[in-house]
């Protein structure tokens, strides 16, 4: 049975979507904020204008359809500008670093060690020790050159 305050108040739809927004700062995963909302913005419209739980339901199922999809939308669009676009691409973070060839490249590949790590590379023939930078990379393979 469904409780007194939810068959035709606003108190409880305004306490579920209370409750929804909450648990949204708690567990944040910007999915109950919106369904939260609907709760909400249901016990608005039945504070204004008394209608029975089959209807009530179906404004909230509405209103939580209307308020995922128009927050789907906003999050898409508000997109924050990382101040280091390439902070989780560590190849293309080594584009332009020095590097220096451990086995030699021959016929175009070859290994070169960058900081305490070796990579395998690409690029023309160089003998061990020699200088180059990081052009690109392919597939966790450096692209070097002179």
């Amino acid at each position: 049975m469904i409780p007194e305050f939810l068959q035709n108040h606003s108190t409880g739809w305004l306490s579920i979507g209370l409750v929804l927004c909450i648990a949204e700062m708690i567990v944040p995963g910007v999915f109950l904020l919106w369904l939260g909302i609907a709760a909400l913005l249901t016990g608005l419209v039945v504070f204004l204008a008394p209608i029975p739980l089959a209807a009530q339901l179906v404004v909230f199922a509405v209103l939580a359809v209307a308020s995922v999809y128009i927050g789907r939308r906003w999050s898409a669009s508000a997109e924050i500008p990382s101040a280091d676009p390439l902070l989780n691409d560590r190849l293309a973070r080594l584009v332009g670093e020095p590097v220096v060839v451990e086995d030699p490249i021959v016929g175009g590949r070859g290994r070169v060690r960058v900081g305490d790590s070796v990579w395998p590379a690409t690029g023309a023939d160089a003998p061990a020790g020699t200088r180059l930078t990081v052009t690109g990379a392919t597939g966790g393979v450096l692209q070097v050159a002179p």
